[in-house]
């Protein structure tokens, strides 16, 4: 099995206390943790580095606004993948609105 990934930067502002999983299985089933809840959701790698995520099954806890509020913002992002890379050691996924980076977890 993969590690998952962790969430480290979201347009270039530090996410990592979100504690924000993504781990893409061989199924394409992408499962995570969004600070919050718990998600699931087929991920499909497509053509020249393209990614697309289908909708979201997500769990129904509640947080804190704050934390809800950057819930949100972290899937639409992650929602929105068009593409990705790997750069280093890096997990790279552009966003309609950005970039997604994730560091690989231990």
């Amino acid at each position: 099995a993969s590690a998952p990934w962790s969430a480290s930067t979201l347009n270039g502002k530090s996410v990592a206390g979100m504690r924000a999983t993504l781990l893409v299985d061989a199924n394409l089933r992408g499962t995570g943790f969004g600070g919050c809840n718990t998600f699931s959701a087929t991920a499909y790698p497509l053509r020249q580095q393209g990614f697309a995520v289908g909708p979201f099954a997500l769990t129904k806890k509640a947080c804190p606004k704050p934390v809800m509020d950057s819930e949100r913002v972290f899937l639409t992002a992650l929602r929105t993948a068009a593409k990705w890379d790997l750069v280093g050691a890096q997990l790279v996924i552009q966003t309609q609105n950005g970039e997604l980076r994730f560091e690989r977890s231990l």
